[in-house]
């Protein structure tokens, strides 16, 4: 194993031998690069001699969050012709200091482009492209791309809010069948959700499943709770269970464990899962599920960069990008003609006739919104900058990839805001 100090050297850092042998593998338990010495200087291996590629996630293979990425990640280099030696990834990095930590000790090891895949990772990952420019650092669901201004530095989401509005037209279908069975809880279809925390992403992504249900069953309405943690199996199960008790007909969710899901098939009451099929675990009540495919993103990152081709600071994958997918659906629980619906949905909003956030279809305050300025540079104070509603409906993810819908529309009623 090379041990000489790397290019971090001249901050006065050095490697410690944990970071030494999670630069020479990949570490952390997520190795699936076997040995890869870092070279000397820290300079990213070149692309035509056999481009070496990183990946930093959250968790493990325990999150259907960064089981997605992984699964994508693995897709991607394979499509690729990346062999296993040039691939690496490092889980269960936290957001804080260890992220750059990862970061850096991967681009010491030769990796020419370096991906992270959680929020908190942004910051981290900024320094460590402002230290290694030669490679290329990109940010699943950063905002902060476009203002940074670095040339090596890139953020990258996806239409999820058009997979999340097809998953509620599937809730919407499910809610109608109950009403129709006269077994709803209350007079009318109440749906329930458990969202990790307020941001923007959650909030885009809970307002849009809610409003595909609504196109179905207009009298719909729906409860979120928040569990202030991206996987907490313990307080997703009991948030979803709170729902449960609270009336909730169906729930749904925006957090990566199992914990709302097995409170579901516990309570026997259906549910729409986010990131991948728990049908095998749960197959009374799984209807459908969305998710992001990252594939077509690490693609063409990588493809960009062997061809000395400028990454965009923002990406927005889309239905038609292979990037917005939906499961199978669970014809053992989904009402009826759920699958063409859905079929028939998406080629709408494929071809523009259907918008998700049509301001026709929500009010807030009981208002219609004509006109909504959205944070799209995040600033410190959150203040709006960006006009995003023309021609009758909400531009999400059009001015950067990661969602900016923040408005509390009518209909969903927020049991805690504390996170």
């Amino acid at each position: 194993m090379n041990t000489k100090l790397t290019r971090r050297s001249f901050l006065g850092a050095g490697l410690t031998g944990a970071a030494l042998a999670l630069a020479a593998c990949g570490g952390n338990g997520g190795n699936e690069g076997g040995d890869a010495p870092a070279p000397e200087g820290g300079e990213a291996a070149p692309a035509e001699a056999g481009m070496k590629v990183g990946l930093i996630c959250l968790h493990d293979e325990n999150s259907t969050y960064d089981l997605n990425f992984i699964n994508g990640f693995k897709e991607a280099m394979a499509n690729l012709g990346i062999a296993d030696g040039d691939y690496m990834i490092k889980t269960n990095i936290p957001e804080g200091q260890e992220c750059y930590d990862a970061a850096a000790d991967l681009a010491d090891a030769g990796c020419a482009v370096i991906f992270a895949d959680s929020f908190g990772h942004e910051d981290y990952m900024i320094q460590a492209a402002k230290e290694f420019p030669e490679v290329q650092f990109c940010h699943a669901t950063g905002t902060k791309a476009h203002t940074e201004g670095l040339a090596n530095y890139h953020n990258a989401f996806a239409s999820i809010y058009e997979g999340r509005f097809l998953a509620g037209v599937a809730a919407g279908l499910k809610l109608q069948e109950i009403a129709e069975a006269g077994k709803l809880k209350g007079e009318t279809p109440k749906m329930g959700y458990v969202g990790a925390f307020t941001y923007a992403e959650v909030v885009s992504g809970y307002t849009s499943f809610f409003l595909g249900a609504k196109s179905i069953v207009p009298e719909v309405t729906m409860d979120v709770t928040f569990t202030g943690s991206w996987y907490d199996e313990t307080a997703e199960k009991e948030g979803a269970t709170k729902l449960i008790s609270g009336g909730a007909d169906l729930i749904s969710q925006h957090a990566d464990s199992m914990g709302a899901p097995t409170a579901c098939e516990n309570a026997g009451i259906p549910d729409v899962s986010y990131n991948g099929s728990t049908k095998d675990a749960c197959p009374n009540t799984f209807i459908v599920s969305s998710r992001i495919d990252w594939a077509p993103y690490y693609e063409f990152v990588v493809n960009a960069t062997k061809n000395g081709e400028a990454v965009p600071a923002d990406w927005t994958g889309t239905l038609a990008t292979g990037s917005v997918k939906l499961t199978e659906v669970n014809e053992a629980v989904a009402a009826a003609g759920t699958a063409d619906k859905i079929a028939e949905v998406q080629a709408g909003l494929e071809n523009g006739t259907i918008h998700v956030f049509d301001t026709a279809n929500f009010t807030v305050g009981g208002e219609t919104l004509t006109s909504y300025l959205a944070d799209v540079d995040t600033d410190a104070a959150y203040e709006g900058d960006t006009e995003v509603i023309a021609d009758g409906y909400f531009h999400e993810s059009e001015y950067r990839s990661a969602p900016y819908f923040d408005l509390k529309i009518d209909g969903i009623n927020l049991l805690d805001t504390a996170f």
